[in-house]
């Protein structure tokens, strides 16, 4: 498993035996934005160099591989030239080119229209605006443009050569028709957007092709076969939920946190528009309903913003800081466009609390709490909106991803849903990629038969909810403020 993320990439080895999976790190990198001239662009040549590291890491260390599988996070593009030549470096999905995007694509096509066509949460980073601004700026980089591909589709075509993209990955733009499983020509059309340079869609589990002679000559994998898993992380990180049954949802938590539940097909009605839930792809073609929330983004940028000050906490020491912090004093919107920014965070924690009547947090730990316990209310929010859309109730939250380490962030959260959260496999992600693989290559029958290798290869934790009473009020008041600040 290639696994890409917004923060690091690394590679995987996933070892199947017996019905258990063992995974094994063979490479870790640093991934972050560069800023150019201006702009948030991604370095890509150095994220494939350090891909092609990783696989031949892995190669040297356990000989060959039966295939290879590569996740990304979504949205972000780049575009290619008739002779296949990538025309530049995606640009980020917190670039502030998409600025004001929104408003004025509404002004071609309401957005009502834009949801009955897609079925995706607006959210001005989405790959729609992105490209949006890019017609509406004339930006060069569609000039003579004959392919766009996705972040994962990149590196498949750097390593393969071929030009495709796979669903999940393509539900995830915005541009992608989730009912009828086509690109969105409507949108194309009254957007003005160019329809022709999408690429052919695979389903999930497919090959997509095998490694190109150099490639498979400087890593020494030889002709290895790439496979297109869920190359949405968050699509692998949700078949590797070790859940049974139906009357659960799960959280992808990390950078981001992606609340839902899994369903056959798509939900798109004008309630699911008000409550801002998204349909995206996921394996087997069902459909990952979810709410996208800003996640441990708040906390990441805390900890950025006191390093620049001179103050240097590690992650651990941060949750022990939170945890001393005096409890449900002050509440935010993670969501808040006030913290989508490359902004500084405690400021603008402290800004929202003023703005909203509150006494705002000055301690750092007391900064860290109200983020961490803004977000598992924020997360009720979600899970309720769901329920209410599915019909009946969730009886268990699972919780996987690098978030799920979050001790105190897991007990609150279960607090405030009042159900039992489960937390773990910390590395879902991988395992769903190297799972995926396992599927196409005739090793497992089932996604079934998938989680029950999860189940019995990988440890989880189960948090009881605490402190009924007193959540009970915290959530009254969480609604109150919310709906102030709306």
């Amino acid at each position: 498993a290639l696994d890409m993320g917004a923060e690091s990439g690394r590679g995987v080895l996933g070892l199947l035996k017996d019905g258990r999976l063992r995974l094994e790190e063979t490479h870790r990198f640093v991934n972050s934005p560069v800023n150019v001239v201006g702009s948030l662009q991604w370095d890509l040549l150095r994220q494939f160099s350090e891909l092609k590291v990783a696989v031949a890491a892995t190669v040297a260390r356990h000989g060959a591989l039966d295939s290879l599988g590569v996740d990304t996070w979504g949205v972000d593009f780049t575009t290619l030239g008739h002779d296949g030549a990538i025309l530049g470096n995606p640009y980020h999905y917190r670039d502030k080119r998409t600025e004001g995007m929104m408003e004025a694509a509404f002004e071609r096509m309401p957005q009502a229209e834009i949801f009955e066509n897609t079925g995706i949460q607006f959210m001005p980073l989405n790959s729609i605006f992105q490209l949006f601004a890019m017609v509406q700026g004339r930006s060069p980089l569609l000039d003579g443009a004959t392919r766009l591909l996705f972040m994962p589709d990149l590196f498949n075509y750097l390593f393969t050569g071929e030009q495709t993209s796979e669903f999940s990955i393509a539900t995830t733009s915005q541009l992608y028709d989730v009912r009828k499983k086509e690109w969105a020509a409507p949108v194309f059309e009254k957007l003005g957007l160019p329809l022709d340079i999408m690429p052919p869609v695979l389903p999930t589990g497919s090959r997509v092709g095998r490694l190109l002679d150099a490639v498979a000559a400087e890593t020494g994998a030889g002709p290895v076969t790439v496979i297109a898993p869920a190359t949405h992380d968050t699509g692998s990180a949700v078949m590797a939920v070790p859940a049974v049954g139906d009357d659960w949802a799960y959280l992808s938590s990390g950078t981001w946190s992606l609340i839902g539940i899994e369903i056959p097909h798509p939900i798109v009605t004008p309630e699911v528009l008000e409550l801002s839930f998204t349909n995206e792809g996921g394996v087997n073609g069902t459909t990952r309903f979810l709410k996208n929330i800003m996640g441990l983004w708040l906390v990441q940028r805390c900890r950025s913003q006191w390093a620049s000050e001179g103050v240097e906490y590690d992650y651990a020491q941060m949750a022990q800081m939170a945890e001393e912090a005096a409890p449900l004093q002050a509440f935010v919107n993670p969501n808040d466009a006030s913290f989508a920014g490359f902004v500084n965070m405690p400021e603008a924690i402290r800004a929202y609390c003023q703005k909203t009547g509150q006494t705002p947090p000055d301690e750092h730990g007391a900064i860290i709490r109200c983020a961490l316990e803004s977000l598992a209310l924020i997360y009720r929010t979600a899970l309720k909106g769901m329920e209410a859309i599915k019909g009946r109730p969730i009886q268990t939250l699972h919780i996987v991803g690098g978030g799920s380490q979050n001790r105190l962030l897991n007990q609150l959260t279960a607090n405030a849903l009042g159900i039992p959260v489960i937390t773990g496999p910390i590395e879902a992600t991988a395992i769903g990629n190297c799972l995926a693989q396992a599927i196409a290559d005739g090793e497992i029958a089932s996604l079934e038969e998938a989680r029950s290798i999860v189940r019995a290869s990988f440890d989880v934790e189960t948090y009881e909810p605490q402190d009924g009473d007193t959540w009970a009020e915290a959530i009254e008041r969480f609604d109150r403020i919310i709906r102030q600040a709306a």
